[in-house]
């Protein structure tokens, strides 16, 4: 059964919806009209809880959510089962069809069907929410529906990586949860994931799109604002399931993004999902040759089992906790964009991303960790 979603918007009660919202005129002219510096945006103050939007829907992992978590995240382990039960009992037109559907998989665009794989991945993401039990918080939610007025894309950067990334359904407009999206939001990811059988059109269908240098860039040209997951598959690299004490963020050298921002003149907006970690039961292999096949092919070959025990399956029905911080705003800098801009921005990002996380830890149930940024 589904399950209906609450919203607690913490703002006045006069406030419209914070998909709807276009801000008040404070924040247009002030902020989104004249670009506000670096010192100007640190001297900031966070929004006060009162301006929160908190979302959470309520838990229900039972048979149809899970059934729809499997459709959406558990291709990886179909795939594996069904090579290693045809390996051991398959027949020669068993193979012939499952190797058919495969190639006929890999031959169709990703996107295929069109509109109705889109709502076909809305509806597993809708499960999703209750699945998983979704709660977002929105710090500042005007400021964020204002953002299409810009005229520019927005870059949301979240973290963490973790095994897989697959918080980042949150931002799906269907959930009505975060808002400054103009057009549909896309999440890009490891082109890997869209060279794999049946993945690549069940990811389409959820919003995701490929991370490659040129998407990003063509996306932020069209001004077609997206999510993506900065620290990406090094951070996998780092994980540790004995240090149960810090959380490791790969971002000190992530500065390419930056300069991509600062070319375009997208705004930045940070954004953090609390039990990510603990989804899956992991091991992953160490060593610079490990991480330099990773870096090559844009995925970690790592060993993971998630509910029921399963080897590659679906996440454990984990609550989920996803908080968006306020926008960071960059000039327009063009095709001469200076190194020390980039410095700027990136020290600023840090500073925003460590913030989101400091100020909500306590809540999440985070408050013994430290985050670790590397």
């Amino acid at each position: 059964m589904m399950m209906s979603k609450s919203t607690n918007k913490i703002a006045a009660p006069s406030s419209p919806s914070p998909l709807r919202a276009k801000g008040n005129t404070s924040i247009r002219g002030t902020l989104l009209k004249t670009q506000p510096d670096v010192e100007t945006q640190r001297k900031r103050p966070p929004p006060p809880r009162s301006q929160w939007t908190v979302q959470t829907t309520p838990k229900c992992s039972g048979l149809l959510n899970t059934l729809a978590v499997s459709l959406w995240l558990g291709w990886m382990g179909f795939l594996v089962y069904a090579i290693a039960i045809l390996a051991l009992l398959g027949s020669s037109t068993a193979w012939a069809v499952f190797l058919g559907a495969c190639t006929l998989s890999l031959a169709l665009p990703r996107q295929f069907p069109g509109r109705l794989g889109h709502k076909i991945g809305d509806a597993l993401l809708k499960r999703a929410e209750a699945y998983f039990s979704l709660k977002t918080v929105v710090e500042d939610a005007d400021e964020l529906a204002a953002l299409p007025e810009l005229g520019r894309a927005a870059i949301y950067a979240f973290e963490p990586h973790d095994v897989l990334p697959f918080p980042i359904f949150s931002f799906n407009n269907n959930l009505e949860r975060v808002p400054g999206f103009a057009g549909r939001c896309e999440c890009l990811m490891t082109s890997a994931v869209f060279c794999i059988p049946f993945l690549r059109q069940i990811y389409t269908w959820a919003g995701g799109a490929p991370v490659d240098r040129k998407t990003f860039r063509r996306k932020l040209d069209r001004k077609e604002s997206f999510v993506f997951c900065p620290g990406g598959v090094q951070e996998v690299t780092l994980m540790d399931p004995n240090n149960s004490e810090e959380l490791v963020l790969y971002l000190q050298k992530r500065k390419g993004f930056i300069k991509q921002a600062l070319a375009t003149g997208s705004p930045i907006v940070p954004a953090f999902g609390f039990n990510t970690d603990g989804s899956y039961l992991y091991w992953v292999p160490k060593g610079s040759l490990v991480n330099k096949i990773a870096r090559s092919i844009g995925f970690l070959p790592v060993f993971f089992a998630g509910r029921f025990g399963l080897p590659f399956g679906i996440p454990f029905a984990q609550d989920l906790h996803v908080v968006v911080g306020r926008p960071i705003y960059v000039p327009t800098e063009g095709d001469t964009v200076r190194p020390e801009s980039v410095e700027k921005y990136h020290a600023l990002f840090l500073e925003a991303m460590e913030g989101l996380f400091e100020r909500h830890k306590e809540e999440a149930g985070y408050g013994h960790r430290k985050l670790k940024i590397l």
